[in-house]
Protein backbone atom coordinates (compact mmCIF):
# COMPACT_ATOMS: atom_id res chain seq x y z
CA UNK A 1 0.00 0.00 0.00
CA UNK A 2 1.25 3.23 -1.13
CA UNK A 3 1.73 6.09 1.62
CA UNK A 4 -0.51 9.58 1.02
CA UNK A 5 1.47 12.75 1.20
CA UNK A 6 -0.67 13.38 4.04
CA UNK A 7 0.91 10.42 6.32
CA UNK A 8 4.12 11.61 5.17
CA UNK A 9 3.69 14.85 6.47
CA UNK A 10 2.57 13.33 9.65
CA UNK A 11 5.18 10.72 10.39
CA UNK A 12 7.56 13.26 9.71
CA UNK A 13 6.27 16.13 11.75
CA UNK A 14 6.07 13.11 15.06
CA UNK A 15 9.65 11.97 14.06
CA UNK A 16 10.72 15.65 14.31
CA UNK A 17 8.32 15.71 17.67
CA UNK A 18 6.41 18.63 16.71
CA UNK A 19 3.01 19.33 17.19
CA UNK A 20 0.38 20.06 14.82
CA UNK A 21 0.13 23.52 16.06
CA UNK A 22 4.21 24.03 16.12
CA UNK A 23 4.16 23.26 12.33
CA UNK A 24 1.53 25.65 11.54
CA UNK A 25 3.04 28.16 13.19
CA UNK A 26 6.66 27.62 11.40
CA UNK A 27 4.82 27.51 8.33
CA UNK A 28 2.61 30.60 9.10
CA UNK A 29 -0.72 28.69 8.76
CA UNK A 30 -3.74 27.46 11.07
CA UNK A 31 -2.98 23.74 12.56
CA UNK A 32 -6.54 23.10 10.77
CA UNK A 33 -4.58 23.33 7.75
CA UNK A 34 -2.19 20.54 9.08
CA UNK A 35 -4.55 18.55 10.27
CA UNK A 36 -6.50 18.76 6.79
CA UNK A 37 -3.14 17.57 5.24
CA UNK A 38 -2.82 14.93 7.57
CA UNK A 39 -6.37 13.41 6.96
CA UNK A 40 -5.87 13.91 3.25
CA UNK A 41 -8.44 16.20 3.10
CA UNK A 42 -6.30 19.10 1.34
CA UNK A 43 -2.10 19.15 0.06
CA UNK A 44 -0.17 21.85 1.24
CA UNK A 45 0.55 24.79 -1.26
CA UNK A 46 2.98 24.01 -3.80
CA UNK A 47 4.70 27.65 -2.31
CA UNK A 48 5.21 26.05 1.04
CA UNK A 49 6.72 22.60 -0.05
CA UNK A 50 10.46 23.82 0.01
CA UNK A 51 10.07 25.07 3.24
CA UNK A 52 7.88 22.44 4.81
CA UNK A 53 10.30 19.83 3.55
CA UNK A 54 13.03 21.37 5.28
CA UNK A 55 11.40 21.61 8.35
CA UNK A 56 10.89 17.87 7.81
CA UNK A 57 14.15 17.08 7.38
CA UNK A 58 13.60 15.99 3.67
CA UNK A 59 14.03 17.09 -0.23
CA UNK A 60 10.58 18.49 -2.06
CA UNK A 61 11.43 15.09 -4.26
CA UNK A 62 11.50 12.56 -0.90
CA UNK A 63 8.34 14.64 0.67
CA UNK A 64 5.85 13.92 -2.54
CA UNK A 65 7.24 10.44 -3.32
CA UNK A 66 8.25 9.09 -0.21
CA UNK A 67 11.31 8.14 -1.83
CA UNK A 68 15.07 8.70 -0.91
CA UNK A 69 17.16 10.09 -3.21
CA UNK A 70 20.19 7.61 -1.94
CA UNK A 71 23.10 10.53 -2.64
CA UNK A 72 23.95 11.56 0.55
CA UNK A 73 23.24 15.19 1.78
CA UNK A 74 26.81 16.03 2.28
CA UNK A 75 30.31 14.14 0.98
CA UNK A 76 34.72 14.67 0.66
CA UNK A 77 35.07 15.09 -3.00
CA UNK A 78 38.46 13.84 -3.74
CA UNK A 79 41.36 16.29 -4.54
CA UNK A 80 41.81 15.61 -8.24
CA UNK A 81 37.53 16.01 -8.44
CA UNK A 82 37.49 19.48 -6.49
CA UNK A 83 36.37 22.90 -8.05
CA UNK A 84 38.23 26.23 -7.83
CA UNK A 85 37.37 27.78 -4.76
CA UNK A 86 36.28 30.92 -7.50
CA UNK A 87 33.75 28.25 -8.47
CA UNK A 88 31.80 27.38 -5.19
CA UNK A 89 29.17 29.06 -3.28
CA UNK A 90 28.43 29.05 0.22
CA UNK A 91 24.74 29.49 0.57
CA UNK A 92 22.84 30.02 3.58
CA UNK A 93 19.40 29.99 4.86
CA UNK A 94 17.72 31.82 7.92
CA UNK A 95 14.22 31.48 8.81
CA UNK A 96 13.57 32.97 12.46
CA UNK A 97 10.75 32.51 14.70
CA UNK A 98 10.01 36.18 14.09
CA UNK A 99 9.47 35.86 10.62
CA UNK A 100 12.85 37.02 9.17
CA UNK A 101 13.96 35.42 5.95
CA UNK A 102 17.69 35.44 4.89
CA UNK A 103 18.78 34.25 2.05
CA UNK A 104 22.71 34.39 1.37
CA UNK A 105 24.64 33.22 -1.64
CA UNK A 106 28.49 33.80 -1.02
CA UNK A 107 31.15 32.91 -3.59
CA UNK A 108 33.67 31.01 -0.65
CA UNK A 109 36.25 32.75 -2.36
CA UNK A 110 35.27 35.77 -1.02
CA UNK A 111 34.57 33.96 2.22
CA UNK A 112 37.99 33.24 2.51
CA UNK A 113 39.24 36.40 2.01
CA UNK A 114 36.82 37.66 4.66
CA UNK A 115 37.95 35.46 7.30
CA UNK A 116 41.81 36.47 6.29
CA UNK A 117 40.74 39.94 7.47
CA UNK A 118 38.78 39.30 10.15
CA UNK A 119 35.54 40.67 9.17
CA UNK A 120 32.72 40.35 11.12
CA UNK A 121 28.80 39.72 10.15
CA UNK A 122 27.00 42.54 9.27
CA UNK A 123 24.04 44.08 11.28
CA UNK A 124 21.24 41.99 9.46
CA UNK A 125 18.15 40.27 11.29
CA UNK A 126 19.19 36.85 12.15
CA UNK A 127 22.42 37.80 13.26
CA UNK A 128 22.75 36.36 16.19
CA UNK A 129 21.64 32.99 15.04
CA UNK A 130 24.42 32.96 12.11
CA UNK A 131 26.96 33.88 15.09
CA UNK A 132 26.31 30.55 16.51
CA UNK A 133 28.12 29.04 13.28
CA UNK A 134 31.61 28.70 13.36
CA UNK A 135 32.47 29.85 9.62
CA UNK A 136 36.30 29.03 9.81
CA UNK A 137 35.65 25.40 10.60
CA UNK A 138 33.31 25.70 7.42
CA UNK A 139 35.95 27.04 5.28
CA UNK A 140 38.56 24.25 6.63
CA UNK A 141 35.90 21.54 5.70
CA UNK A 142 35.31 23.23 2.22
CA UNK A 143 39.26 22.67 2.11
CA UNK A 144 39.08 19.20 2.81
CA UNK A 145 36.81 19.03 -0.25
CA UNK A 146 33.69 18.87 2.19
CA UNK A 147 30.50 19.22 -0.40
CA UNK A 148 26.75 19.25 0.19
CA UNK A 149 24.26 19.89 3.33
CA UNK A 150 26.99 21.25 6.18
CA UNK A 151 24.18 22.44 8.84
CA UNK A 152 20.81 21.90 9.34
CA UNK A 153 19.72 22.73 12.50
CA UNK A 154 16.47 24.65 14.38
CA UNK A 155 16.58 26.40 17.96
CA UNK A 156 13.86 25.40 20.36
CA UNK A 157 12.16 28.72 19.94
CA UNK A 158 12.16 27.53 16.26
CA UNK A 159 14.58 29.37 14.03
CA UNK A 160 16.00 27.05 11.53
CA UNK A 161 19.27 27.58 9.72
CA UNK A 162 20.62 25.81 6.92
CA UNK A 163 24.21 26.15 5.18
CA UNK A 164 25.49 24.47 2.25
CA UNK A 165 28.11 24.46 -0.09
CA UNK A 166 27.77 23.66 -3.66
Amino acid sequence: METTLGKRIGLLRRQKELKQDELAEMLGVSPQAVSKWENDQTCPDISLLPQLAGILGVTVDELLTGESAHEPSVKIVPAEERKELRDMILRVIVDSHRGDKIRVNLPVELLKVALDIGMEIPEVPGKEILQKIDLAQIMALIGQGVVGHLVEMTSADGDRICIYVE
